[in-house]
């Protein structure tokens, strides 16, 4: 039963992928969307979720927190570090395409991308881990996987192309999202991952996507554009992961 509604989710993420590759001619408000969906994601989804199963204190802080500050100054550290490798590499060719869509390193969003990915796995293995459980608590997840995983979709597409990659790539990094939940569900009648260890990876990876939206695609959709529909999509972003996730409760 976790596989067929994984292949739900399969079917959502593609469909995220594919609204957001469709409204180009409207670049600013995709981001702006895609912005307030992470945001909502992180604050409504990971971090609560992170919170219960990786709470426990490491020196007055829990776990999780910890883990989530981590993951955000890892983001910007790697961002740094290979901009200024890319800078350089592109100095030493007479300029070269050094770092390319305004400085943005590819392999940023390819990163980012990836670990979009990694979440979606731990999706179809909490998803599998809730059918192991009881039936109620398998379709609440299975509501809250295959709704959001329409904005995973949106966001693995868009973070892709943000940096500069050809639509080709993008489009492969979808494609692996999209399959992802149904290899994390599969992968349940093996094994069952401990909580802990899958809060602090929801908690690490919270840190790194709220990095993103904020320091990268937020500024990017009012860089050209600071139009009020664009704040409204961000907030309307956020309203629909509350939505989805009072639904899931």
């Amino acid at each position: 039963m976790a596989v067929i509604v994984a292949l739900g989710a399969f079917l959502m993420t593609l469909a995220g992928g594919w609204t957001a590759q469709r409204v180009t001619d409207r670049r600013h408000l995709v981001l702006g969307l895609a912005g307030g969906l992470m945001l909502g994601v992180v604050g409504l989804d990971l971090l609560p979720e992170s919170l219960r199963a990786a709470g426990r204190p490491v020196f007055g802080v829990p776990l999780a927190l910890l883990l989530f500050v981590a993951g955000f100054l890892v983001a910007h550290v790697a961002e740094r570090l290979l901009a200024v490798r890319q800078a350089a590499h592109g100095a030493e060719n007479g300029g070269g395409n050094g770092a390319v869509n305004g400085g943005r390193v590819p392999r940023i969003g390819l990163a980012a991308a990836a670990a979009m990915v990694g979440h979606s796995v731990a999706d179809g293995v909490a998803l599998g881990a809730a059918f192991q459980v009881g039936g109620g608590m398998g379709l609440t997840v299975a509501l809250a996987v295959v709704t959001h995983d329409f904005a995973d979709g949106f966001n693995t597409y868009t973070l892709t192309r943000l940096y500069g990659n050809a639509r080709r790539r993008a489009l492969w990094m979808l494609f692996a999202d999209a399959v992802a939940p149904v290899v994390g569900a599969a992968s349940t009648t093996l094994f069952t991952l401990p909580e802990e260890p899958l809060g602090a990876y929801l908690g690490f990876f919270g840190g790194v996507l709220l990095y993103l939206a904020a320091a990268e695609i937020l500024p990017e959709a009012h860089h050209r554009h600071p139009a009020l529909s664009t704040l409204m999509c961000t907030v309307g972003g956020v309203a629909g992961i509350w939505l989805v996730v009072g639904l899931a409760d």
